[in-house]
């Protein structure tokens, strides 16, 4: 088959499009032809260099395809079978796993990471990670859903405790995170302010539902913030961007206020004074992807109709290099899927 594989780390340039054997179906497993594989900046991580990666290395997390075969052990799917993947590997046998808690498993990682991924032809996954999709989701739109809205699920629900009618800041509505969260946090029939680094971006956001927009250039957060919550401030903070605006998403939350992280896009040293945090009793809470029961729950909305998937370009897997230097320019709004 054809992938796209890693040999060494480093730019767009290490991405090397070339044959490798098909995958050796187990008989617990089956077996996968990839019609779509969305990015994320996973991606652009892993192959600029992350620890325990083992080299050659195939990327992609975000899988929607057909199944082609079943393994001896495997029942409930068909080949033809239209499917996304679950994002994740676990042992699915531990105490965490058996409790419901997939992503506290000790083998726990994502597709593209810690295990090969879906920049490619066929993949072999375990069966528990196969959930058939709807004929009204094209692959495109299914490839773009598992990572990013799971994400999004676990933290303002599974994490934050999300109530009705509570006020959500969002940092940076283009990304895969940021859709979803504004997404979910109005199901909750929140009031959503978003961030993002242009005008066009923030009419796209509040067309998604949020209701405030803040230009990150050329405003401050959490002026605008307290502008708009009459000095208030949030119930919630999703943060994903880290060192950039960890500060300001401190100063925007409100006494008593929740901060839930998934990630550090600008940086990891984020810094603050301990005091603002004891005397205002304000919460800090990480998250990291979610459960297999999360995905499903998220997935109902998803194919209700209730939120919806937005796809920026497509690109055929060939020309991979283009579609992560166009991820580096941070032009896109919503997901970045390649077609193999």
């Amino acid at each position: 088959m054809k992938a796209v594989r890693i040999h060494e780390f480093g730019g767009p340039e290490v991405l090397r499009y070339e044959d490798v054997p098909d995958p050796q179906l187990r008989k617990d497993q089956v077996l996968v032809r990839v019609k779509a594989c969305a990015m994320n900046h996973l991606d652009l991580w892993v192959r600029k260099g992350f620890p325990g990666v083992k080299l050659p290395h195939i990327l992609g997390s975000d899988i929607a395809g057909e199944i082609v075969e079943i393994g001896e052990y495997v029942t409930g799917f068909k080949p033809g079978q239209r499917v996304l993947l679950a994002p994740m590997y676990f042992c699915n046998h531990c105490a965490q796993c058996v409790a419901g808690l997939q992503n506290q498993c000790r083998e726990f990682t994502v597709l593209g990471n810690g295990v090969d991924g879906g920049n490619c032809e066929l993949i072999a996954v375990p069966a528990v990670n196969v959930i058939p999709i709807l004929d009204s989701l094209d692959f495109n739109q299914a490839a773009s859903v598992p990572l990013v809205f799971l994400t999004a699920w676990h933290m303002l629900v599974g994490r934050a405790g999300i109530r009705m009618g509570q006020t959500v800041l969002v940092l940076g509505a283009s990304s895969g995170v940021g859709i979803a969260a504004i997404q979910i946090a109005k199901l909750f029939h929140a009031r959503v302010i978003t961030t993002a680094g242009d005008e066009n971006k923030l009419e796209k956001a509040r067309a998604l539902g949020a209701d405030y927009g803040i230009n990150h250039y050329q405003q401050k957060i959490s002026e605008e913030v307290r502008r708009i919550t009459n000095k208030e401030g949030v119930d919630i903070v999703i943060e994903h961007v880290g060192e950039a605006t960890w500060n300001e998403s401190m100063k925007s939350l409100k006494p008593g206020g929740t901060i839930v992280t998934c990630g550090a896009t600008s940086g990891f040293n984020a810094a603050f004074d301990l005091r603002f945090l004891f005397s205002r009793q304000l919460s800090m809470l990480g998250s990291y992807m979610g459960t297999m029961g999360e995905l499903y729950q998220v997935l109902g909305h998803v194919f209700a109709g209730r939120l919806k998937p937005v796809v920026d370009r497509t690109f055929p897997l060939r020309e991979i290099r283009s579609a992560h230097e166009h991820m580096e320019r941070s032009q896109m709004f919503g997901k970045i899927v390649l077609n193999p």
